[in-house]
């Protein structure tokens, strides 16, 4: 019997061992206070990295649907919505924000809902957002959010505003910047950075003729008092006036941080994303470098005193915005250890800069361009061509590389290609129209990169969807064919609304939202808000449209075609100025049937190692099974999110249309799990740790059953 016992207690000690062995890791990383998802993609560094490895290569296939929170904001019947949220986990509660912009705290184990708070009225409209922020000082805990056109105090732990902040809880975001406040609409999509007691913010604009311009500010957390202001298209006597035309500082617009920052807490500096000057495709208002337009833009995180830069493209006049954060990383090189700013572009670059100084760790070439033959414009000569790495998605295309899925729409794909200029990367918009690939959508969207400290390696999704760009002259070619309310509507929304809402006001669901029938589903004034105002994708346009253009869209949207012109028509001066205009931007360029004008694939996943500048891996991201020829790779398809990468070997990503859920070999690019969604998704996946147990999660898109959208966490089954 005792040798019996014996042997009985050898086992178990084996397989204790062998259990301690593969939890070894992992048993540190999944206590409840490390290693939490406290911050947009995870922490100040953006580095959409975790440490944790109890989910990994061996046991993912495991992975369940732990709990879904369904919010409850959007009504029944209502058009299903698209949620760009990276919840923020701290001390075991999950804080996020819905598509509807209402902010709400979880419990993140068991998915029930501790308190919610609406931040805007009924009716008002909404915006894109990707989450929250947390500060705390002692027992002061607050989620600093911006919905409307406000930044907001609210309380942790209760969810109410904190009325000591700015106005009872507010300050308007309006003002504070170069126009008059009541006439502009400055929203925030990307939430923004702790530094000590400051909260450091970007904003979102209205890319157009007459867009203000998008100062960085830092506000205190505690008080809502503004303490410093950089301004982006710099004023007379500070660094980059030079690179305008003189007082432009005075009517450019744009040059705002959309995609995000990150803050080297021990350096006090903030690194900044800055998107391009406005009107984002004929610049002749603007001509030179237009400083800190698409540049990386290092700020003193306490002062705002300018450190450096690095800029991109210089006189963007391709709509090339920075569009995510750039990550602060150590690398490994040549044995030594260096940090390093990555920062990646819309037109398929990935730039790595020394933190100290912004100076290349890769060599840079400025390189000649083509020249613009608009009138007016004066195009860069030179643009930045890093020679490390090199583009993670196409950059210039030939007849070869064109669709042939049948011998019309070839032949139409044919005609277009040969009609159009294009003489490669940075070919300038162009009368003739011109071939644009990278295009408005990535290269890099918003979801940005991925870093493995374990590896050196960043993960990055890349799209690859060409665009032709159509330029008119906006004062010609936008005519009505009669006085009518109606008919001067017609030309307001082809003028500002169709590039993205359709020429026949279809959409495209969920990013853009039909229409056709707003006057059966929305009443008037909310429309009239959520144009001024802007929701969704879409910025505001208060300031950009006249009070008789707003009347006009209006009678336009609501088939009043027997309204009357309620003021006189002012006669167009000989001296208004020429306006060139884009009218098909953010559209993939397809064959007369509805297929990409490009072969597959359309999207990738990019594994890039930092220390060689070379990659690893590129695979085709996502699938349309009814283009994807037999026995052919997956097509790849368009999405904005980017993937988190964990100490578990994983990189995860969500998908798009296909509504699919991802996990990979970040060693390999090999697929091992996937799971469908419920909707399309469209955000950032973030993960962490509670109760000893780690849990993945992400925002999903609404549904016919629930337009609101939720939360989903996955988890492994109990150990």
């Amino acid at each position: 019997m005792k040798k019996q016992n014996s042997i009985i207690h050898n086992k178990l000690s084996i397989i204790g061992i062998l259990f301690v062995s593969l939890f070894a890791g992992c048993k540190e990383d999944v206590s409840d206070n490390a290693n939490t998802w406290a911050t947009y993609k995870a922490d100040e560094n953006s580095s959409s990295y975790s440490p944790l490895g109890q989910i990994n290569v061996s046991n993912v296939t495991q992975l369940q649907n732990a709990w879904t929170f369904q919010a409850n904001d959007v009504p029944e019947g209502d058009q299903a919505v698209s949620s760009q949220s990276n919840p923020i986990i701290i001390d075991g509660v999950m804080y996020a924000n819905s598509a509807k912009q209402t902010v709400y705290a979880i419990n993140a184990q068991t998915g029930e809902q501790i308190w919610a708070f609406k931040a805007l009225g009924d009716g008002e409209p909404s915006a894109a957002s990707r989450g929250v922020t947390y500060w705390e000082k002692g027992s002061d805990k607050r989620i600093l959010y911006s919905a409307g056109n406000y930044l907001m105090a609210i309380d942790a732990q209760t969810g109410k505003l904190i009325p000591s902040f700015g106005e009872n809880g507010k300050v308007s975001l309006n003002v504070g910047v170069r126009d008059d406040p009541e006439k502009i609409s400055v929203t925030l999509t990307t939430p923004g950075r702790i530094f000590n007691d400051l909260i450091i913010i970007g904003s979102r604009l209205p890319d157009f003729y007459g867009s203000p311009p998008g100062y960085i500010r830092a506000y205190h957390c505690q008080t809502g008092q503004l303490v410093w202001t950089f301004h982006t298209i710099p004023h007379p006597g500070e660094p980059g006036y030079e690179t305008w035309p003189p007082n432009a500082y005075k009517y450019a617009g744009g040059v705002n941080c959309w995609a995000g920052m990150s803050i080297d807490a021990e350096r006090g500096m903030v690194f900044l994303a800055l998107g391009s000057p406005s009107f984002d495709f004929y610049g002749a208002d603007r001509v030179g470098a237009n400083l800190y337009g698409n540049s990386v833009l290092a700020l003193d995180a306490a002062t705002g005193h300018y450190k450096w830069h690095f800029q991109t493209v210089h006189h963007d006049i391709w709509d090339y915005d920075l569009p995510c954060p750039p990550n602060l990383v150590t690398i490994q090189q040549d044995g030594k250890e260096i940090d390093v700013v990555v920062q990646a572009t819309k037109h398929g670059f990935i730039f790595v800069l020394d933190r100290e100084m912004g100076e290349p760790i890769f060599p840079v070439e400025e390189r000649k361009v083509p020249a613009s033959n608009l009138p007016g414009e004066i195009a860069y000569e030179t643009q930045p061509f890093p020679l490390k790495p090199k583009a993670f998605v196409r950059q210039s295309m030939t007849e070869d590389d064109l669709n042939n899925y049948s011998p019309d729409d070839h032949e139409a794909l044919l005609k277009k290609f040969r009609s159009v200029r294009f003489d490669g990367l940075f070919t300038p918009p162009d009368l003739q129209g011109t071939l644009s690939i990278p295009a408005t959508r990535g290269g890099a969207n918003w979801g940005g990169l991925a870093f493995d400290p374990m590896t050196n390696f960043i993960y990055i999704r890349g799209n690859n969807l060409p665009e032709i760009q159509t330029i008119v002259d906006a004062n010609k070619h936008f005519t009505a064919q009669n006085n009518t309310l109606f008919e001067q509507g017609r030309v307001v929304y082809q003028k500002h609304c169709a590039a993205c809402h359709g020429d026949e006001r279809q959409g495209i669901p969920p990013t853009f939202p039909a229409v056709v029938d707003l006057k059966d589903r929305v009443v008037e004034k909310e429309a009239l808000q959520k144009i001024r105002q802007g929701s969704g994708q879409m910025p505001g346009y208060i300031g950009v449209l006249t009070e008789q253009e707003e009347r006009e869209i209006i009678a336009f949207l609501y088939d009043k075609k027997d309204a009357k012109i309620e003021v006189p028509q002012i006669a167009k001066s000989e001296e208004e100025p020429v306006r060139y205009m884009n009218i098909t931007p953010y559209r993939t360029w397809s064959d007369p049937s509805g297929n990409p004008a490009l072969k597959p694939p359309w999207a990738t996943l990019n594994a890039l190692n930092l220390s060689t500048g070379e990659y690893e891996w590129q695979i085709p991201l996502g699938n349309d099974e009814t283009l994807q020829e037999k026995g052919a790779p997956n097509t790849g398809l368009l999405g904005r999110s980017g993937p988190m990468v964990t100490a578990g070997g994983l990189v995860f990503i969500s998908g798009a249309a296909d509504k699919k859920l991802w996990a990979f070999d970040k060693k390999t690019g090999d697929l091992v799990w996937e799971t469908t969604l419920p909707a399309p998704n469209n955000a950032n996946v973030c993960t962490y740790a509670v109760g000893g147990k780690q849990y993945l999660a992400l925002s999903v898109g609404g549904t016919k059953e629930n337009p609101s959208g939720s939360i989903m966490a996955f988890a492994l089954p109990m150990l």
